[in-house]
């Protein structure tokens, strides 16, 4: 179930870089580093 759980995860996280490129207003570029943070410590498993 975790290997489920961090596939998911790795794919959300790939899809918010993306838009963290491809996003112009420099308001939604921030908000989406905001969210990054805490999906790579989700999935480095760091708490």
């Amino acid at each position: 179930m975790t290997i489920v759980y961090l596939v998911i995860l790795a794919a959300v996280l790939a899809l918010v870089i993306w838009n963290l490129f491809t996003e112009e207003k420099l308001q939604n570029q921030l908000t989406a580093m905001m969210v990054i943070i805490p999906l790579v410590l989700r999935l480095l498993m760091i708490k």
